[in-house]
């Protein structure tokens, strides 16, 4: 492994007009905390000149570093691009529009050095705070689904799909291998394989903004439940504990501390 502390995970998509925003955050962030980093920006296919942008500000950003998928495979693929490559000890996907805010690592770290390997941004637990700006389905919808998803998918947890989610890199290397699903519902597939893996899942509340401008449409929840019954076929047939689970192992064979035991 490399001497990365923590890689910070952007996938982008047509966000010319906030990704600057989101970097300066970033950088900012680190440029008072001495934690060794990488910032990755996987760009989805962009029409715009998202990737322009980034390419110019990694000359004044060495930390930085720019995957360009070709073609838009969606916000799931991007993240486990951009995932598969980080060298981290830790590892953070957050959204492009910077709906969480970077600071908030400051409250998922020390989670980790309490034996968790997966920390989750969630807005429907307490202490969390939403600043609504637009898509008030998103609220309505979430609710309505989070009881389905939580029964077949992802027991116990309340909020799958906040974009601020840290892993080690024992459960980065073992969910990302055997994600499947490139689209919305990936949040919910890596949970569910953190789960079955036996991976310590720690929800923490959230501020979220959710911005104008979302790309999280009605048709997104519709695809989103599709890619659920996607899920529930993957279960129960074994893919994630049988057909895959020999390419995670060997995938994290290099960390030791990751776990061995599989839920029922």
């Amino acid at each position: 492994m490399s001497n990365i502390f923590i890689s910070v995970v952007i996938p982008a998509y047509n966000e010319a007009g906030r990704i600057e925003r989101t970097l300066a955050s970033v950088r900012a962030y680190f440029s008072d905390r001495p934690l060794s980093h990488e910032i990755i920006v996987v760009d989805d296919g962009s029409t715009d000149n998202t990737a322009d942008i980034v390419r110019n500000a990694i000359r004044n950003t060495p930390e930085l570093r720019l995957i360009e998928n070709g073609s838009n495979r969606g916000k799931g693929f991007a993240v486990r691009s951009g995932m598969q490559n980080a060298r981290g000890r830790y590892r953070l996907f957050m959204d492009a529009d910077n709906s969480v805010d970077i600071l908030h690592l400051d409250k998922f770290l020390p989670w980790m050095d309490q034996g968790y390997d997966i920390a989750i941004g969630s807005i429907q637990i307490a202490h969390s705070r939403v600043t609504e700006h637009a898509g008030w389905h998103r609220r309505i919808l979430g609710r309505a689904a989070k009881i389905l998803i939580g029964i077949v998918a992802s027991p116990g947890i309340e909020d799958t799909q906040r974009g601020f989610k840290l892993f080690s890199a024992a459960a980065a290397e073992v969910v990302f291998a055997l994600q499947t699903i490139e689209r919305w519902g990936f949040d919910i597939e890596i949970l569910t394989i953190a789960w079955l893996y036996g991976f310590h899942i720690k929800e923490l509340p959230v501020a979220w903004d959710n911005p104008t401008g979302s790309k999280v449409t009605l048709r997104s929840y519709i695809q989103t439940l599709r890619e659920l019954l996607h899920i529930m076929w993957n279960r129960s047939t074994g893919k994630y504990t049988s057909r895959f689970k020999e390419d995670a192992i060997v995938s994290a064979a290099e960390f030791p501390d990751a776990p061995k035991m599989f839920h029922p």
